[in-house]
């Protein structure tokens, strides 16, 4: 009888692949271990063991498995149930859920190693030059990898000459596997046995009068022991003793000193807990609770409508703690990785050593520890604070999901597939687990507020600060008229100048909003009117002044700035619109003598580089920090009292159906990191159109408002929530070709579905990295199946792909798209 596994293998094919197993290897895998498998002529790739049958595949023979990876399954049932949900609703494959939830040390890949042949004569002067330049230095090392190969030669693509040396017999090839992650191993010392006991110990002291630095260790050795009963890590007996890591080594030679190593987690928070008990919630905040407790027994999702500063974090945490109290884990998104430095500070004091991390700032290795520990369950893995990748980690027992500003679009993720949206993928989640699951923001989206309104969520609602703070004073600016009369500095209004130059007279801080970063978005030859383009894409290269050069910010170009025009050589170039470096610099001119930050994607590359901006400004090494929308995301500032919004207008008209709402929510979240303490906070909004519905709404706090206006648009225009969107882009270098394809497309998908497809049509960047695009979308009215839908979306693509003119033309899909 023989018996065949089904294997997930993490690339964009929609089957199974099916493997030859034996009887044991039957007994021994279960659904969730890695296994090796060969696949294509040389490959060989890490895939998931998905369920054992014994019915032989009929398109090929099975080839046998590789190896078997794991003990025991590092994937959990449920998590598979949840990624075939993704994959599903997100139409996209299985792989691709696979390739982006497993961390990547998982996925071992195999790595063509190029071995010597030993068993052959050469003859060198057959070789050609390339051929005898990788010969060469095989005599010198005994393998040599793909990427080496390609550096010795100079070349990008050597497998020809590697199969050339293959078949003249010079080398051999060999597939071999890596196991990427290497547990972090801490190197301990203890002195050894034998001078335990106090007569060879006294003798030893004697003996070491010669040598006083060994002596010394000797000595800091016992003091260390004296401090704690830990075990003592060489690099602290290093320090304490002031000596090198040569002396110790002599010591560890002589068997005076036996050497250890412990298995360490790369990343540990430790320190004193204080018990989360000792919050005390006021009574906007309880009622908040119950209503949410509420909702939990109603068995729905919650929605958490509390201002800005409202104190939602003390409410979270007050959840975490029943969760935990009921043994079972907790999980809490947060949109940005900025937020969770802030954040893990908060939990951390409450929940001590309970806490666990996951984002993409981490390494690979520290990855794989949170993994393991959030699979086993162990004590340091209760309560996990992460950005939307934290929502595949393999929880066994979750009991409660926080979203926080669920609003947020940075939940989406655009590239690559799974296109999913992390609060919805939650909720699902959420449900598989039959844990409970809380969304908060201060501005919520419309979807989340419309599912609260028509009963599917549960509803609770803080609608003053903490502390009976009053909520920001937000006045608009309007600079149309200020530019008219000469008022303007820079880029700065009288106004605006005067209220910073008040708050750095008191001492506090200030934070300065500008969604735009570089030093200024065009820069324009006044003599012909030449903008420097992007090569690869149909957007302006951005000029970058701290590295003298101009960027594109859609696939990384750059070059260095010309002193001359391109296009007639006039030097009369001038920067057009303006970004974060701008107003670092101008704020440099106008107050020499203060302290100014920047924090946008160029100086948040680092991995602690959040950390760094934002400790440095709440310890007040800082007077102003200027920032993109990172600044705007639930950062908690106690100095802070006044904000100020450069320009309101480029985000309220953006060609986009959701522009006004995500300005509301932009701006009102802005606005919220003033004056969160006793004082009252001052925000004001530049602006060159202050009779704007939303900048009024902004001013006055009206979410009801907004929500009502933006609503009833939606409704006339049926747009989500009232309908869903499934976005397609088509993608090709050849221009012509695209359009053909798109308008084929669209036609086969209006034969079925009728009128509700809009396009194709080409979005406001119509060209990115060479490829051209074009936009199909799809709008499905609540009342119509969706599976069914997809399904005949997914049938007109095969026809699509089966027209080999069009064999070139890719698509994205993007469900939900935002």
């Amino acid at each position: 009888m023989d018996y065949f596994l089904d294997v997930v293998l993490p690339i964009p094919l929609e089957k199974l692949f099916t493997y030859k197993i034996t009887l044991e290897e039957a007994d021994f895998i279960q659904a969730g271990m890695r296994v090796a498998v060969p696949f294509g002529k040389s490959k060989i790739y890490t895939g998931l063991a998905y369920r054992i049958h014994q019915n032989a595949p009929e398109a090929y023979e099975a080839k046998e498995i590789y190896q078997i990876l794991d003990e025991q399954p590092v994937v959990t049932s449920i998590q598979l149930k949840h990624w075939h949900w993704l994959a599903d609703y997100y139409m996209c494959t299985l792989g691709e859920v696979i390739r982006s939830a497993l961390p990547t040390a998982f996925l071992l890949e195999s790595e063509t190693l190029v071995l010597p042949n030993k068993n052959t004569e050469v003859d060198e002067m057959e070789l050609k030059d390339d051929e005898f330049l990788v010969y060469e230095a095989l005599q010198h090392q005994s393998a040599l990898k793909i990427s080496e190969v390609c550096d010795i030669v100079d070349k990008k693509n050597v497998l020809k000459l590697i199969n050339t040396l293959v078949h003249k017999g010079v080398v051999l090839q060999k597939e071999e596997l890596y196991e990427q992650y290497k547990p972090k191993m801490v190197r301990y010392v203890k002195l050894a046995e034998q001078y335990e006991d106090e007569t060879q110990l006294a003798d030893l002291l004697n003996e070491l009068t010669r040598a006083p630095k060994q002596s010394q260790v000797v000595l800091s050795l016992f003091q260390l022991k004296a401090k704690s009963n830990k075990p003592i890590p060489i690099a602290d007996l290093e320090k304490e003793s002031g000596s090198s890591k040569a002396v110790i080594k002599a010591l560890i030679d002589k068997n005076v000193l036996d050497e250890y190593h412990i298995r360490k987690d790369r990343v540990e928070f430790d320190g004193d807990s204080v018990d989360a008990k000792t919050i005390n919630l006021n009574e906007h905040q309880t009622i908040a609770l119950e209503d949410i407790n509420q909702g939990f027994e109603e068995e729905k999702p919650v929605l958490l409508h509390g201002v800005t500063s409202a104190g939602k974090t003390e409410v979270y945490v007050k959840l975490v703690q029943k969760c935990l109290e009921e043994d079972r884990q907790a999980l809490y998104l947060l949109p940005e990785i900025a937020l969770t430095s802030q954040l893990i500070n908060r939990l951390t004091q409450y929940f001590g050593g309970q806490v666990a991390v996951y984002h993409s700032k981490y390494s690979i290795h520290e990855r794989v520890e949170v993994w393991n520990n959030v699979l086993q369950n162990t004590v340091k893995a209760q309560v996990v604070i992460g950005a939307r990748s934290a929502m595949f980690l393999p929880f066994s027992n979750l009991g409660l999901v926080v979203v926080d500003e669920e609003h947020e679009n940075s939940f989406k993720q655009f590239d690559p597939a799974p296109r999913y949206h992390a609060r919805d993928a939650a909720v699902v989640l959420a449900a598989l687990h039959k844990a409970n699951i809380v969304l908060g923001s201060a501005t919520p989206s419309i979807e989340s507020m419309y599912n609260a309104r028509t009963g599917k969520y549960g509803y609770a609602s803080i609608k003053y600060r903490y502390g009976d703070v009053l909520m920001p004073d937000i006045n608009l600016v309007d600079i149309k008229e200020a530019t008219r009369k000469k008022k303007m500095k820079g880029h700065f209004s009288e106004t605006l100048l005067k209220a910073i130059t008040e708050a750095l007279e008191e001492g506090e801080q200030i934070i300065l909003f500008q969604n735009r970063r570089g030093f200024a978005p065009v820069v324009e030859c006044t003599t012909c009117g030449h903008v420097a383009q992007c090569p690869n894409c149909d957007v302006s290269l951005t000029y970058h002044q701290h590295r003298n050069q101009l960027r594109c910010h859609y696939c990384g170009y750059h070059m260095a700035l010309q002193q001359a025009c391109l296009a007639c050589g006039s030097h009369t170039l001038d920067n057009k619109g303006f970004g974060t470096e701008q107003i670092q610099e101008e704020l440099g001119q106008l107050f020499p003598e203060i302290n100014v930050g920047r924090m946008d994607l160029d100086t948040t590359r680092g991995k602690y580089a959040y950390e760094k901006i934002i400790s440095a400004f709440e310890n007040q090494e800082m007077d102003i920090l200027v920032g993109t929308q990172m600044v705007t995301k639930g950062l908690d500032f106690r100095n802070v009292s006044l904000v100020g919004i450069m320009n309101a207008d480029s985000m309220l008209n953006f060609p986009d159906y959701r522009a006004h709402e995500r300005s509301y929510q932009m701006l009102t979240q802005v606005s919220g990191r003033a004056g969160r303490t006793q004082k009252r906070g001052k925000v004001l909004i530049q602006t060159y159109n202050p009779y704007h519905q939303i900048l009024q709404q902004v001013t006055t706090n009206n979410y009801d408002k907004m929500f009502e206006e933006q609503f009833y648009e939606r409704e006339q225009f049926k747009y989500p929530p009232l309908v869903r969107l499934i976005k397609i882009t088509l993608k090709d270098k050849d221009y012509n070709k695209l359009n053909e394809a798109s308008d084929w497309l669209a036609g086969s998908l209006r034969n079925v579905l009728g009128n509700q497809i809009l396009g194709p049509e080409y979005p406001p960047v119509a060209r990115i990295r060479r490829d051209y695009l074009k936009n199909i979308l799809i709008k499905i009215p609540r009342n119509q199946p969706l599976a069914q839908t997809k399904n005949s979306i997914k049938r007109i693509e095969k026809s699509f792909n089966a027209i080999s003119k069009y064999k070139s033309v890719r698509l994205v899909y993007n469900v939900d798209h935002i």
